[in-house]
């Protein structure tokens, strides 16, 4: 599959993020309104942020179609960088789309000098796991929570600054 990555916001680039989430979370974890909701209300307050070097959105883009996403929030979890929004469409998953939005927002806290790079994630997105471990990172604490709507295992992993 053809794409490529820009860095920056776009137009409409909030809506489809939400949509790409809601959609595939509601199919496969059940999730709901509430669950979009926190998506669309964190990427609401993210965005303005973008002024702040430290923070930064990509997008995989097929033509100029939105079919993934990823950002790096650096002022919510500082010192610490905090990946959030990592999303692709389901015909992009399995293709190395993924790891090349990854990529650029590693290399992005690389660049900021960030102690660590911390996300959240939770149990059953395996996929994203083994990517995540490949590039450096390791659970650091897994725990019950509802924040999304629905009961799940929370997982923080952490990645120290690349040397």
């Amino acid at each position: 599959m053809p794409f490529t990555i820009a860095c920056g916001w776009r137009p409409g680039l909030l809506g489809r993020t939400t949509e790409l989430h809601a959609r595939y979370y509601a199919q496969a974890f059940g999730f709901g309104p509430r669950f979009e909701a926190v998506v669309a209300g964190g990427l609401a307050e993210f965005v303005p942020r973008l002024r702040d070097t430290r923070n930064q959105i990509w997008a995989a883009l097929d033509g100029e179609t939105v079919i993934g996403t990823i950002a790096i929030d650096g002022q919510d979890m500082a010192p610490a960088a905090h990946l959030r929004w990592f999303i692709l469409h389901e015909a992009a998953q399995g293709t190395g789309i993924g790891r090349a939005l990854l990529q650029a927002a590693l290399a992005h806290v690389d660049a900021q000098g960030f102690a660590e790079t911390r996300l959240w994630t939770f149990a059953g997105l395996n996929p994203a796991r083994r990517l995540y471990e490949r590039h450096g990172f390791a659970m650091a604490d897994e725990r019950p929570g509802d924040q999304w709507g629905e009961p799940v295992m929370e997982q923080l992993f952490i990645r120290p600054r690349a040397s």
